[in-house]
Protein backbone atom coordinates (compact mmCIF):
# COMPACT_ATOMS: atom_id res chain seq x y z
CA UNK A 1 0.00 0.00 0.00
CA UNK A 2 1.18 3.60 -0.70
CA UNK A 3 1.87 5.91 2.26
CA UNK A 4 -0.95 8.37 0.85
CA UNK A 5 -4.48 7.61 -0.27
CA UNK A 6 -5.17 10.84 -1.61
CA UNK A 7 -3.47 13.58 -3.08
CA UNK A 8 -3.47 16.79 -4.51
CA UNK A 9 -2.65 18.11 -7.69
CA UNK A 10 0.70 17.45 -8.41
CA UNK A 11 2.07 15.07 -5.64
CA UNK A 12 3.65 11.80 -6.37
CA UNK A 13 0.27 9.71 -5.13
CA UNK A 14 -1.78 11.18 -7.69
CA UNK A 15 1.14 10.33 -10.62
CA UNK A 16 -0.59 7.97 -13.10
CA UNK A 17 0.18 4.57 -13.88
CA UNK A 18 1.74 3.49 -17.63
CA UNK A 19 -0.18 0.47 -18.57
CA UNK A 20 0.69 -1.35 -21.78
CA UNK A 21 -0.66 -4.71 -22.66
CA UNK A 22 0.40 -6.63 -25.70
CA UNK A 23 -0.03 -9.88 -26.94
CA UNK A 24 2.65 -12.84 -27.44
CA UNK A 25 2.90 -16.43 -28.34
CA UNK A 26 0.57 -18.33 -25.68
CA UNK A 27 3.48 -21.04 -25.88
CA UNK A 28 5.95 -18.54 -24.43
CA UNK A 29 3.47 -17.95 -21.54
CA UNK A 30 2.90 -21.49 -20.74
CA UNK A 31 6.57 -22.00 -21.09
CA UNK A 32 7.27 -19.50 -18.19
CA UNK A 33 3.91 -20.43 -15.59
CA UNK A 34 5.54 -23.06 -13.09
CA UNK A 35 2.69 -26.37 -13.06
CA UNK A 36 -0.56 -25.61 -11.53
CA UNK A 37 -0.61 -21.92 -12.54
CA UNK A 38 -2.50 -22.13 -16.08
CA UNK A 39 -2.39 -19.92 -19.18
CA UNK A 40 -5.43 -18.85 -20.01
CA UNK A 41 -6.90 -17.87 -23.65
CA UNK A 42 -5.42 -14.64 -23.67
CA UNK A 43 -1.56 -14.75 -24.38
CA UNK A 44 -1.09 -10.76 -23.18
CA UNK A 45 1.41 -9.78 -21.35
CA UNK A 46 0.99 -6.19 -18.93
CA UNK A 47 3.94 -3.57 -18.55
CA UNK A 48 3.41 -1.48 -16.01
CA UNK A 49 5.82 1.76 -15.26
CA UNK A 50 4.42 3.91 -12.18
CA UNK A 51 5.85 6.26 -8.95
CA UNK A 52 4.00 5.78 -6.00
CA UNK A 53 5.05 6.89 -2.25
CA UNK A 54 6.62 3.59 -0.67
CA UNK A 55 8.35 4.86 2.84
CA UNK A 56 7.77 8.36 2.97
CA UNK A 57 9.32 8.54 -0.33
CA UNK A 58 8.78 7.85 -4.35
CA UNK A 59 9.80 4.82 -5.80
CA UNK A 60 9.80 4.14 -9.26
CA UNK A 61 8.74 0.51 -10.59
CA UNK A 62 8.32 -1.52 -13.97
CA UNK A 63 5.93 -4.71 -13.50
CA UNK A 64 5.67 -7.32 -15.59
CA UNK A 65 2.71 -10.11 -15.69
CA UNK A 66 0.76 -12.16 -17.79
CA UNK A 67 -2.20 -13.88 -17.82
CA UNK A 68 -3.05 -17.27 -15.80
CA UNK A 69 -5.14 -18.80 -13.54
CA UNK A 70 -5.01 -20.36 -10.04
CA UNK A 71 -7.57 -22.89 -9.03
CA UNK A 72 -9.99 -21.58 -11.57
CA UNK A 73 -9.64 -17.94 -10.40
CA UNK A 74 -8.55 -15.71 -13.56
CA UNK A 75 -5.92 -13.11 -12.80
CA UNK A 76 -1.97 -12.42 -13.48
CA UNK A 77 1.14 -14.09 -12.40
CA UNK A 78 3.81 -11.88 -11.61
CA UNK A 79 7.31 -12.04 -13.19
CA UNK A 80 8.67 -9.57 -11.39
CA UNK A 81 8.94 -5.81 -10.37
CA UNK A 82 11.84 -3.63 -11.05
CA UNK A 83 11.91 -0.94 -8.66
CA UNK A 84 14.82 2.03 -7.13
CA UNK A 85 13.97 1.72 -4.04
CA UNK A 86 16.53 -1.34 -2.16
CA UNK A 87 14.56 -1.47 1.15
CA UNK A 88 11.87 -2.90 -0.23
CA UNK A 89 12.91 -5.56 -2.50
CA UNK A 90 14.36 -7.82 0.04
CA UNK A 91 11.36 -7.62 2.92
CA UNK A 92 8.70 -7.60 0.21
CA UNK A 93 10.68 -10.59 -1.33
CA UNK A 94 10.77 -12.65 2.46
CA UNK A 95 7.43 -11.54 3.38
CA UNK A 96 5.37 -12.30 0.88
CA UNK A 97 7.08 -13.82 -2.38
CA UNK A 98 6.93 -10.31 -4.16
CA UNK A 99 9.40 -10.94 -7.49
CA UNK A 100 11.28 -7.58 -6.95
CA UNK A 101 14.65 -6.60 -7.75
CA UNK A 102 16.84 -3.26 -8.77
CA UNK A 103 16.15 -1.63 -11.54
CA UNK A 104 16.57 2.35 -12.55
CA UNK A 105 13.84 4.04 -14.03
CA UNK A 106 13.02 6.89 -15.89
CA UNK A 107 9.60 7.90 -16.09
CA UNK A 108 7.61 11.18 -16.66
CA UNK A 109 5.23 13.26 -18.00
CA UNK A 110 5.48 16.50 -20.36
CA UNK A 111 1.99 18.23 -21.49
CA UNK A 112 0.72 15.36 -23.74
CA UNK A 113 4.12 13.77 -24.08
CA UNK A 114 5.11 10.62 -22.20
CA UNK A 115 8.59 9.08 -21.49
CA UNK A 116 9.80 6.00 -20.03
CA UNK A 117 13.08 4.04 -19.52
CA UNK A 118 13.84 0.85 -17.52
CA UNK A 119 17.63 -0.09 -16.77
CA UNK A 120 18.85 -3.04 -15.30
CA UNK A 121 22.79 -4.42 -14.99
CA UNK A 122 23.29 -2.14 -17.39
CA UNK A 123 21.08 -2.79 -20.12
CA UNK A 124 17.81 -0.38 -21.18
CA UNK A 125 15.50 -3.15 -22.06
CA UNK A 126 12.14 -1.06 -21.97
CA UNK A 127 11.56 2.32 -23.58
CA UNK A 128 8.41 3.90 -24.07
CA UNK A 129 7.46 6.96 -26.00
CA UNK A 130 3.63 8.02 -26.31
CA UNK A 131 1.22 10.97 -26.92
CA UNK A 132 -1.61 11.20 -25.40
CA UNK A 133 -4.76 11.27 -28.10
CA UNK A 134 -7.69 11.67 -25.67
CA UNK A 135 -9.74 10.39 -22.66
CA UNK A 136 -11.36 6.94 -22.12
CA UNK A 137 -14.47 7.02 -20.29
CA UNK A 138 -15.04 5.39 -16.86
CA UNK A 139 -18.31 4.78 -15.09
CA UNK A 140 -17.25 4.39 -11.40
CA UNK A 141 -17.32 0.59 -11.69
CA UNK A 142 -14.90 -1.22 -8.92
CA UNK A 143 -12.65 -3.60 -10.85
CA UNK A 144 -11.57 -6.56 -9.29
CA UNK A 145 -7.77 -7.73 -9.46
CA UNK A 146 -6.36 -11.10 -8.70
CA UNK A 147 -2.14 -11.77 -9.17
CA UNK A 148 -0.08 -14.22 -8.51
CA UNK A 149 3.03 -14.49 -6.44
CA UNK A 150 5.04 -17.46 -5.96
CA UNK A 151 7.52 -17.44 -2.45
CA UNK A 152 9.43 -20.61 -1.59
CA UNK A 153 13.33 -21.31 0.18
CA UNK A 154 15.48 -23.82 -1.27
CA UNK A 155 17.35 -25.57 1.70
CA UNK A 156 20.51 -24.63 3.14
CA UNK A 157 23.38 -25.86 1.16
CA UNK A 158 21.90 -26.46 -2.18
CA UNK A 159 20.76 -29.99 -1.91
CA UNK A 160 18.96 -30.94 -5.04
CA UNK A 161 14.62 -31.27 -4.64
CA UNK A 162 14.76 -29.97 -1.00
CA UNK A 163 13.17 -27.18 0.78
CA UNK A 164 12.94 -24.71 4.15
CA UNK A 165 9.80 -23.58 2.70
CA UNK A 166 8.51 -25.63 -0.30
CA UNK A 167 6.72 -23.46 -2.98
CA UNK A 168 2.74 -21.55 -2.09
CA UNK A 169 1.41 -19.30 -3.83
CA UNK A 170 0.29 -15.97 -2.63
CA UNK A 171 -2.88 -14.23 -3.84
CA UNK A 172 -2.71 -10.66 -4.15
CA UNK A 173 -6.76 -9.33 -4.41
CA UNK A 174 -7.33 -5.56 -5.06
CA UNK A 175 -10.41 -3.60 -5.79
CA UNK A 176 -9.87 -0.77 -7.66
CA UNK A 177 -12.15 2.39 -9.00
CA UNK A 178 -10.23 4.16 -12.51
CA UNK A 179 -11.04 7.49 -11.68
CA UNK A 180 -9.04 8.43 -14.70
CA UNK A 181 -8.03 7.27 -17.67
CA UNK A 182 -6.25 8.46 -21.20
CA UNK A 183 -5.57 7.05 -24.60
CA UNK A 184 -1.62 6.69 -25.64
CA UNK A 185 -0.08 6.32 -29.29
CA UNK A 186 3.63 5.64 -29.35
CA UNK A 187 6.44 3.21 -29.40
CA UNK A 188 7.17 0.53 -27.08
CA UNK A 189 10.55 -1.07 -27.20
CA UNK A 190 12.10 -3.86 -25.67
CA UNK A 191 15.43 -4.31 -26.25
CA UNK A 192 17.74 -8.18 -25.85
CA UNK A 193 19.08 -8.68 -22.59
CA UNK A 194 20.16 -11.46 -20.62
CA UNK A 195 18.53 -10.20 -17.23
CA UNK A 196 15.31 -9.38 -19.01
CA UNK A 197 14.98 -11.55 -21.47
CA UNK A 198 11.89 -10.15 -22.91
CA UNK A 199 12.90 -10.53 -26.52
CA UNK A 200 13.80 -13.93 -26.02
CA UNK A 201 10.80 -15.50 -23.88
CA UNK A 202 8.20 -12.89 -24.02
CA UNK A 203 8.16 -11.45 -28.16
CA UNK A 204 5.21 -8.52 -29.20
CA UNK A 205 2.83 -10.11 -32.01
CA UNK A 206 0.50 -7.04 -31.52
CA UNK A 207 0.51 -3.92 -29.23
CA UNK A 208 -3.41 -4.47 -27.57
CA UNK A 209 -3.18 -1.01 -25.81
CA UNK A 210 -1.81 1.76 -23.89
CA UNK A 211 -3.43 4.02 -20.85
CA UNK A 212 -2.26 6.11 -18.31
CA UNK A 213 -4.73 4.95 -15.28
CA UNK A 214 -5.25 6.78 -12.51
CA UNK A 215 -7.21 5.13 -10.06
CA UNK A 216 -8.90 4.73 -6.84
CA UNK A 217 -7.50 2.08 -4.71
CA UNK A 218 -10.08 0.42 -1.77
CA UNK A 219 -9.09 -2.97 -0.88
CA UNK A 220 -6.25 -5.02 -1.04
CA UNK A 221 -5.56 -8.46 0.11
CA UNK A 222 -2.38 -10.47 0.55
CA UNK A 223 -3.08 -14.40 1.71
CA UNK A 224 -1.51 -18.00 1.31
CA UNK A 225 -3.17 -19.53 -1.23
CA UNK A 226 -2.29 -22.59 -1.05
CA UNK A 227 0.90 -25.26 -1.94
CA UNK A 228 2.28 -25.92 -5.76
CA UNK A 229 4.05 -29.21 -6.24
CA UNK A 230 7.07 -29.51 -5.12
CA UNK A 231 8.64 -31.60 -7.01
CA UNK A 232 7.16 -30.34 -10.80
CA UNK A 233 8.07 -26.71 -9.04
CA UNK A 234 11.88 -27.45 -8.65
CA UNK A 235 12.95 -26.45 -12.42
CA UNK A 236 11.60 -23.22 -12.01
CA UNK A 237 12.78 -22.46 -8.35
CA UNK A 238 16.34 -20.85 -9.95
CA UNK A 239 15.30 -17.15 -11.19
CA UNK A 240 17.52 -14.15 -11.97
CA UNK A 241 17.95 -12.38 -9.43
CA UNK A 242 14.37 -11.72 -7.70
CA UNK A 243 12.39 -12.14 -10.65
CA UNK A 244 10.68 -14.95 -11.84
CA UNK A 245 12.15 -15.13 -14.74
CA UNK A 246 14.30 -18.46 -16.00
CA UNK A 247 18.16 -18.40 -14.25
CA UNK A 248 20.92 -19.57 -13.64
CA UNK A 249 22.48 -19.79 -9.65
CA UNK A 250 20.58 -16.49 -9.72
CA UNK A 251 22.23 -15.03 -12.93
CA UNK A 252 20.68 -15.40 -16.75
CA UNK A 253 21.49 -18.95 -18.00
CA UNK A 254 24.15 -20.03 -19.63
CA UNK A 255 24.17 -20.03 -23.68
CA UNK A 256 23.23 -23.62 -25.15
Amino acid sequence: MTDAPTARPGEIAAHPKLNITYRTDPDRVAALLPPGIDPVGSPNVHLGVYCVPIRGEPEYGVSTKVDASWNGVVGQYSLGIGIDQEAAIFISAETNGQPKFPCSIRYFRLGDRIEATCTHQGYTFLEYRGTVTGEVPTDGTDLEHNEWWTKYSRAVGGAEGQWDYPPHVVHVRQVSEPIHVEALEGDLVLRESPWDPYTELLPVEEIMEARLVTSLHKEREITNAGPLDPDAFWPYADTIGGSRWPGERGGPRSAA
